[in-house]
């Protein structure tokens, strides 16, 4: 192929991936630009706003009652009338039970693997296809003996029936074991020479090797926690322990169908996940390719 066909078919090739990762866009721009109509331009169907909500006003004629107002700040405020979603309280929740969730998941999965790779003992590789055998038991399965499990032991309605669930992953032990047998054994029979012990090697020899590993895992986990529905939604009868999910539901049915705050409470969920991608992109790509080829 002479070089400007192989320009014209790079240059057309990109132009195609620019087209259809526009139209996975529209979508999200459509939601954004809602986020910044009134409900009358979110009627009449135009996709940019004509009028941005971009102020929030008190009527002077009338004290107490608000005129225009910024769709963020109708959200998060609890002091307007009709619209006490403690909105705040459910950021705090998500970003609470997601950090713990991620940090814990991470760890018990980088112990398990270090256990799977490092670690000699009879039945091991036994033992991890009985592990890895979990991942293909349903959620739905497990969900009415869990629920019983934690009604006996107290933890209903608390962080903790929402977090200890969560913390331990066949998944994450399967991605990090694979990233800690490309660590050479050496390596390991070294720092034994010097006299370190097998809990140094875990912490100062194999987890700084498998950084790719463990942020690509941090990123999934913590994607999927504050995500995560159905599970917060059997567990959790209180407001104030709600996540965002669950207070999306709620402000969806106390808001009458008003599409420019739901959208507006949308972006607002979906922030803190776009600025992690954004920060950890570097090696979650790396982590996906590494895991990729090695094992």
């Amino acid at each position: 192929m002479s070089k400007p066909a192989q320009i014209a078919k790079t240059v057309l090739s990109h132009v195609v991936l620019a087209a259809v990762a526009m139209t996975m866009l529209v979508p999200f721009f459509w939601m954004l630009a809602t986020s910044f109509k009134p409900l009358t331009e979110v009627e009449s169907g135009r996709f940019l706003p004509v009028q941005w909500q971009t102020r929030y006003e008190v009527d002077p004629a009338r004290p107490g009652e608000y005129t225009r107002v910024n769709n963020y700040l109708e959200v998060i405020a609890s002091s307007v009338p009709d619209r006490r979603i403690p909105f705040a309280q459910y950021y705090f929740n998500s970003l609470f039970i997601a950090g713990w969730v991620t940090v814990l998941q991470v760890l018990t999965s980088a112990m398990a693997a270090f256990a799977f790779t490092r670690i000699r003992w009879p039945g091991r590789e036994q033992v991890f296809l009985m592990y890895l055998a979990t991942l293909m038991i349903p959620g739905v399965v497990t969900l009415i003996p869990n629920y019983a499990l934690f009604e006996r032991l107290g933890l209903l309605n608390t962080y903790s029936g929402l977090i200890i669930p969560a913390a331990f992953t066949a998944f994450g032990t399967f991605l990090l074991r694979q990233f800690m047998f490309s660590v050479p054994l050496s390596l390991d029979e070294a720092a034994e020479m010097d006299g370190a012990s097998r809990s140094c090697i875990f912490w100062d020899v194999v987890l700084p090797l498998a950084r790719p590993g463990l942020i690509t895992l941090a990123i999934f986990t913590f994607m999927g926690s504050w995500q995560a529905f159905f599970w917060p939604l059997v567990m959790i009868k209180d407001e104030w322990l709600r996540t965002l999910p669950i207070g999306l539901l709620v402000f969806d049915s106390m808001q009458g169908r008003e599409t420019q705050l739901i959208m507006a409470a949308s972006v607002m969920t979906m922030l803190p996940l776009v600025v992690l991608f954004v920060v950890g992109q570097k090696y979650f790509v790396k982590g996906i390719q590494l895991g990729a080829v090695k094992g």
